[in-house]
């Protein structure tokens, strides 16, 4: 039954992570796979829109005649109740399919139980609370309001950004409170900036399968963050209270102030931080201890093997790499003929780090271009293979799908460029307005170049 369990699991975690579904992410440490580390990122439309939710996932041997607990860790040190059915401790109440009271059965899966917890992350979780699903008298009423205000403009909102993206950011970036950027001491010793020669103790470093999924749907949302602050200022001013629910508790609850200006600085810090960053790694490449490391060879190898694949299918873009490093490539996209993109030229930048493709590559779009799919600081959205993530040319013909696809199906976890999606997804003549505005952008490339 043991080895049964186990291949379950196995299988189950595997499903995951070569799955499309882009607001669930999965992993295990060694080969322990009865203890998984979860993320959900939080649904549009909803007061946890594009937060980042971590749970730990502990699977029982009985598993899967017997669920495993399930434990939320983003509780700001069990401060913070995100949720009506999760508590600040981290304790979860869930159903299986929605359906309040029914049991756990083994037809159950990991995926199953990660899309229950996410349907609790709801537009109004107020109604999730036993006892408050029909609430319709005049206090409830203003208590959803006022809870959806905790949500929406919103103390929820406002912890998702101030918890689950801001919090956990500054704390990959060693961004301290006072606003300056201090390197771990994995990445001093990574990058050489300290004199002394130490050796860092892998126990004491804490274990962060989604640290660089964190960095990058950053930069995809950020644009998102930034326009929902923009709104909630125009709804609560800062400094005032959060209202308490009649279900929390004094120490079951979310407390705490509006200072949405505040918060909007430090995700521009990040925004700047995480720019340095990608900055940081081609500085990185140029020196000879990663210009002749394994990554080093292997993507100056990559680098000429799609030059040429380029050449022999008389591909018309080209790829560089600036000043030779192998870990700065500019990628020149031709437009294909008879689409909107016709007659645009547009430079891509790719960035790759020293510890790619543990790492995946930063890349942006150097020529402006209005799309729904590319971010307003010329971030895309795009997603490779995840099977073949080391893979350079993947990421190419990604980026470039993710920019020439015509009729995508409708994703809101694609939303990077609030504006431009909003038209495309929008009317008849929205999409109208969006294919004109694309086309003044081609239109444009041409001329900045």
């Amino acid at each position: 039954m043991a080895d049964q369990s186990i291949i379950r699991i196995t299988k189950e975690i595997g499903d995951i992570q070569k799955s499309s579904d882009l607001s669930l992410a999965v992993a295990f440490k060694d080969r322990d796979v009865r203890n998984v580390k979860a993320l959900i990122i939080g649904p549009h439309e909803t007061p946890y829109e594009f937060g980042f939710f971590e749970f730990a996932v502990k699977f029982n041997k009985e598993y899967p005649r017997k669920s495993p607990a399930v434990t939320g860790t983003t509780t700001n040190g069990g401060r913070c109740r995100f949720n009506p059915n999760i508590y600040a401790n981290g304790k979860e109440t869930r159903t299986w399919r929605g359906e309040r009271g029914e049991e756990w059965s083994a037809a159950q899966g990991l995926e199953s139980i990660l899309l229950s917890i996410q349907s609790l992350m709801s537009s109004n979780p107020y109604e999730n609370e036993p006892g408050f699903e029909d609430a319709n008298e005049p206090s409830d009423k203003k208590n959803q309001k006022d809870y959806v205000a905790k949500v929406g403009l919103t103390p929820i909102r406002h912890e998702t950004l101030r918890i689950s993206i801001i919090q956990k950011l500054e704390e990959f970036l060693g961004i301290t409170g006072n606003g300056v950027v201090v390197p771990s001491a994995v990445e001093r010793a990574e990058y050489g900036l300290d004199t002394d020669d130490f050796d860092v103790d892998d126990a004491s470093v804490p274990w962060e399968p989604f640290k660089d999924l964190y960095k990058r749907r950053f930069l995809w949302y950020y644009d998102s963050y930034l326009e929902t602050i923009r709104k909630a200022k125009e709804e609560v001013k800062d400094g005032q209270v959060f209202a308490r629910m009649p279900f929390e508790g004094s120490s079951n609850s979310m407390e705490g102030k509006f200072n949405y200006t505040e918060l909007e600085r430090r995700l521009r810090q990040i925004k700047a931080t995480l720019d340095d960053e990608a900055n940081r790694w081609a500085l990185e490449g140029a020196t000879p201890k990663f210009k002749d490391a394994t990554v080093g060879i292997n993507l100056a190898r990559q680098f000429e093997q799609i030059k040429e694949s380029f050449k022999r299918s008389d591909v018309p873009h080209n790829i560089e790499l600036e000043n030779g490093n192998a870990f700065v490539w500019h990628l020149t996209y031709f437009g294909r003929p008879m689409t909107n993109l016709d007659g645009g030229l547009f430079r891509i930048k790719l960035n790759f780090s020293p510890r790619f493709p543990e790492e995946q590559p930063r890349v942006k779009f150097e020529t402006r271009v209005f799309h729904h799919r590319i971010a307003a600081d010329g971030t895309p959205c795009y997603f490779p293979n995840p099977n073949r993530r080391e893979d350079v040319k993947q990421h190419i013909e990604a980026i470039i799908e993710a920019l020439e696809e015509e009729a995508p199906p409708y994703d809101p976890r694609t939303l990077v460029q609030p504006e431009a999606h909003k038209l495309f997804w929008g009317s008849p003549d929205d999409r109208k307005m969006y294919n004109r505005r694309l086309r003044r952008s081609v239109q444009q490339s041409m001329e900045d170049m």
